[in-house]
């Protein structure tokens, strides 16, 4: 292990790689970043997914033993596979956190990010295709989400929520997991294996606000530059440890073995060239969070990343930066809202390549 990814494990930040593919799987690299950079789980998304099947030659096999399905069977079986692989390979991970790491994470269609009904109704199907008990299941935290997240975790499946950017919606994907969890114990779930995360996205806020700071042009606006996304993120962290000391059912469903869901710090790689290269992740350690990293992000932390603790103490100081921001006429809503409805149609862009790529795969195999 290096030096700074094992300080940053030590301070309590679980690592996750924020990518998947069959040749990541099939060529040791995963393995070999389990046993050297302390990654114990992994997400994915449709992003993901789209640079993975785009390339020629590592599906083929897969494809041409499919034959001429249709291209969302052949996206659903390509992917899955990959998950299952995946989890197979952090078994070990997960039986010794008791199920906390060792995680793998598969989205829903996104298309269906405002579709309640049909996103429960996927997820129950991905986690039944993965058959595997470190497998969660990716819902957005789209108003329409926050229903199927409860209703998903009340089955006794686990779930990973995506694209969070703000506190109020964050707040509220907390109390649609506790009410999940409580039904979960009263469908006569067995809580102790029911894992959640939810991902806060955190370096597009900067990218969006900063924006605003530069055409603001003043010097107070150019002082907050680089600070919106991890103050964000920062009292995120503030309202988990509040909400989950403050809600009377919590403890009672810990005493019967639920775990909380964990903030993971998500876009966590730097898009601007100004900023240190590690800067998601070593603004924001805290014991119970995970930090799920691009590989560029996890190689600049083993490289000469700092992994100390770095949230506690800073709630009053980024309180301020969120009232000089107001203060500045940046309406964070207003940005958070709007990342909210291009994250969901990137990812929806994403999915509509993947669909090409797959389809143009099934095609080549076939000819």
């Amino acid at each position: 292990m290096t030096e700074a990814t094992q300080r940053t494990s030590d301070s309590g930040v679980s690592i996750w790689l924020d990518d998947l593919s069959r040749t990541r799987i099939e060529s040791g690299s995963l393995q070999d970043l389990i046993a050297n950079k302390n990654v114990v789980g992994v997400t994915t998304n449709p992003s993901i997914f789209q640079k993975a099947l785009s390339q020629v030659g590592p599906y083929d096999a897969q494809l041409k033993e499919l034959g001429k399905v249709d291209v969302e069977t052949a996206i659903r079986e390509l992917t899955t596979t990959d998950v299952r692989n995946a989890t197979d390979i952090f078994r070990e991970i997960a039986e010794k956190t008791d199920f906390v790491d060792g995680r793998v994470s598969i989205e829903v269609d996104p298309r269906l990010a405002h579709d309640t009904a049909n996103t429960e109704k996927q997820a129950e199907e991905l986690w039944a295709k993965v058959d595997r008990p470190n497998v969660m299941i990716k819902i957005p935290a789209t108003l329409e989400g926050l229903p199927a997240i409860t209703a998903t975790l009340a089955k006794g499946i686990s779930v990973n929520v995506t694209l969070i950017f703000s506190l109020e919606r964050y707040e509220q994907v907390i109390d649609a997991f506790i009410e999940g969890i409580a039904q979960a114990a009263a469908n006569g779930h067995d809580l102790k294996h029911i894992g959640s995360v939810a991902s806060f996205f955190v370096s597009r806020v900067d990218s969006a606000v900063d924006k605003l700071l530069e055409a603001n042009g003043s010097a107070e606006a150019k002082a907050l530059e680089g600070k919106a996304a991890v103050a964000n993120a920062r009292l995120a962290y503030e309202l988990f440890e509040k909400k989950f000391a403050a809600d009377p059912r919590w403890a009672e469903l810990e005493a019967k073995g639920a775990k909380k869901q964990r903030p993971l710090w998500a876009s966590t790689g730097t898009k601007n060239a100004a900023y240190s290269d590690c800067k998601y992740v070593d603004e924001l350690v805290a014991e119970h969070v995970v930090n799920t990293m691009p590989e560029k992000t996890l190689n600049a932390l083993a490289d000469h990343g700092n992994g100390a603790a770095s949230i506690k103490g800073t709630y009053e100081e980024s309180h301020a930066v969120m009232n000089k921001l107001a203060e500045l006429g940046i309406n964070i809503k207003d940005v958070t809202d709007k990342l909210e409805a291009d994250g969901v149609a990137a990812f929806i862009k994403s999915w509509d390549s993947v669909i090409a790529d797959v389809q143009s795969g099934i095609d080549r195999v076939n000819s």
